[in-house]
């Protein structure tokens, strides 16, 4: 056995190579991070190993600066290990009470830590490919938050300008008003409006669904209103419906990708009837290969599902006052929060379960939480087995 430790970094890769009798093989030697040095990593790997013996190559979790040797390793054939730096962390400490923490240290770690045999499992082609799907869910995570608070401040806006629009539409955030607030952007430029354009431009824009007396009761509307007549918030809002529907373009060209994605894919996960595509597909993104897991509270434990706890003498905390641990992904909590609510609405047993909890005396978050982890090993159930959701009602 000879394992290969691997501290990542952003220009360079400090390395240590050691072999299974506590042998260093290699003392700590850097690697740039190109591919020169890349090549550099496995001639010296190839130096000192026999075609005989078992590679364990481990690097830390450290977001895009490790994709790139991560993918390299694993084009090479390595048998690779990512491990999360909170486990290095620990590992470290567990060493030495010093607090040292170098990148030559770290690398002597990981080759450590993969020599002590500790559960660890390895990256596999499934998780690496995987990468794309979740930086594309990701991506539109992102970006309909940021659409999210774009939309505040047009109800901000128009709060100001034409507060009593408000009233007369069913939502602000609709194409029809978006267009005539484009156009005229407060209710002093409403009121100025030559009617028939003021219609013309408003049927467009709703299709026909809003007619002449639908104009009308608005520019009557803006012409006693309360709203304020400022050059630099119509500026604004023009400015913030411009950029809504710019990020409506790209969240539309991501979700495009995405599905090019999941066509050919058939995840059982998404069987589930109650499960909205978007966060199915968010959640399966996160988790990647689900062979790494071997149980589902492993799998609740990598989503930082897992009751925390703790105990010293007495004090022992590992009852009804303990706290989730938060730890891991948060867009995959965010998804798989999401997704329960909808399936306890729709689906029968999750219904019941959480109607269970609520009367238990639990809070409704703390009742979602519970079906959420219900949800999650029904999801590790369907994967592992490959067999499509079947309601037991």
């Amino acid at each position: 056995m000879v394992c290969v430790g691997i501290n990542v970094a952003k220009d360079k890769h400090d390395c240590f190579i050691l072999s299974s009798e506590g042998e260093v093989l290699a003392d700590v030697f850097t690697a740039a991070n190109n591919r020169e040095g890349f090549e550099t990593l496995l001639q010296k790997i190839q130096s000192c190993t026999h075609p005989s013996d078992k590679i364990k190559v481990g690097l830390e979790a450290t977001g895009h600066y490790s994709y790139n040797i991560l993918g390299s390793l694993l084009d090479n054939g390595l048998h690779t290990f990512v491990i999360n730096p909170l486990h290095t962390n620990l590992y470290r400490k567990s060493l030495s009470l010093r607090q040292a923490k170098t990148d030559r240290i770290d690398a002597r770690t990981i080759a450590s830590m993969l020599m002590s045999d500790v559960d660890l499992k390895s990256y596999t082609d499934t998780a690496y490919h995987n990468e794309d799907l979740k930086s594309l869910t990701r991506y539109r995570f992102d970006k309909v938050r940021e659409r999210a608070h774009l939309k505040q401040s047009v109800s901000r806006l128009v709060n100001i300008l034409f507060p009593e629009l408000e009233m007369l539409v069913p939502t602000l955030h609709m194409a029809s008003v978006y267009a005539m607030l484009s156009e005229f952007p407060g209710a002093r430029q409403i009121a100025d409006a030559h009617l028939t354009h003021f219609k013309a431009v408003l049927a467009d824009a709703s299709r026909g669904r809003y007619d002449w007396e639908k104009a009308v009761e608005i520019r009557e509307a803006a012409r006693t209103s309360i709203g304020s007549t400022m050059p630099a918030k119509s500026l604004e809002l023009q400015h913030t419906i411009r950029l809504i529907r710019e990020l409506d373009k790209e969240i539309d060209e991501i979700e495009a990708a995405i599905k090019a994605v999941m066509d050919e894919k058939t995840p059982p996960t998404l069987t589930i009837p109650s499960i909205s595509y978007r966060m199915g597909v968010m959640i399966l993104a996160e988790i990647g290969d689900f062979s790494r897991f071997d149980s589902p509270d492993k799998l609740l434990a990598y989503a930082g599902l897992s009751p925390s706890t703790y105990q010293s003498g007495k004090l022992n905390t590992s009852g009804a006052y303990s706290h989730m641990e938060k730890r891991g992904s948060r867009y995959l909590r965010y998804a798989l929060f999401n997704a329960t609510k909808y399936v306890c609405i729709w689906e029968p047993s999750f219904a019941t379960y959480l109607e269970k909890k609520r009367t238990e005396g639990k809070h409704y978050n703390v009742a979602i939480s519970h079906a959420a982890k219900k949800l999650m090993r029904l999801i590790f159930a369907l994967q592992t087995s490959g067999k499509p959701f079947r309601s037991a009602a």
